[in-house]
């Protein structure tokens, strides 16, 4: 038996020591690998290996002109983003707008049969399209408001033009939003901050009188 390991057996206290330090080394190289994972996929999540991209926008998918697709983590990766977030509630509407929905809820109620309202619904839950490309395009954008039928069919969508609407490139993705609802068959309205609820609620005539 090697000399070196008859040292150790008459000193355990050694042995025990260089086994500690073993143990050590070995939890320290696996924490520092999981950070350089945890950092890759960061990376990977916030676009740090091609172009700078939100976590909220939708990847496009390649095309055959060799457009890169952005990689997206998967659930778990997701999961402990999260848990190192803090979130905190916010209102669904502001208040102009929650002003706007409660006039058109009473005029739907008055005026309609069974039509309601719905707010900030994104066009992919009542738009589909063949076209991935296209449906990319629309799929995280929104609507303020939504006016649906009693089977909850889209009818008509609502935009609430308030102070500094168009400011940007607003009017770009509104025309965006406009084009791709006609083409569903889907009504697009504009409702100004200075419209009266007589003025709400005879638009709401005019667009009942519309469908019927």
């Amino acid at each position: 038996m090697p000399p070196e390991i008859v040292a150790l057996i008459d000193k355990p206290w050694l042995l025990a020591a260089l086994l500690a330090v073993g143990a050590a080394c070995g939890m320290g190289a696996e924490r520092f690998a999981e950070r350089l994972n945890r950092a890759e996929r960061r990376a990977r999540w916030r676009g740090k290996n091609g172009r700078a991209t939100s976590p909220w926008q939708t990847p496009r998918p390649a095309s055959g002109n060799g457009e890169a697709k952005r990689v997206v983590p998967d659930a778990a990766d997701q999961l402990r983003v999260v848990m190192e977030a803090q979130f905190k509630p916010r209102p669904l509407l502001n208040k102009p707008e929650r002003r706007l929905l409660a006039h058109l809820d009473r005029a739907l109620a008055e005026e309609t049969s069974g039509w309601r309202a719905m707010g900030q619904v994104s066009l992919g839950e009542i738009l589909a399209s063949d076209d991935s490309e296209a449906f990319f395009a629309i799929n995280s954008k929104r609507v303020d408001l939504l006016i649906v039928d009693a089977d909850c069919r889209p009818l008509h969508a609502i935009e609430f033009q308030g102070t500094g609407h168009h400011q940007g490139t607003a009017a770009a993705r509104d025309a965006v939003k406009k084009e791709a609802l006609r083409r569903a068959g889907i009504g697009y309205v504009e409702i100004v901050s200075g419209d009266t609820p007589a003025e709400l609620r005879s638009m709401v005539r005019k667009l009942a009188g519309r469908q019927a």
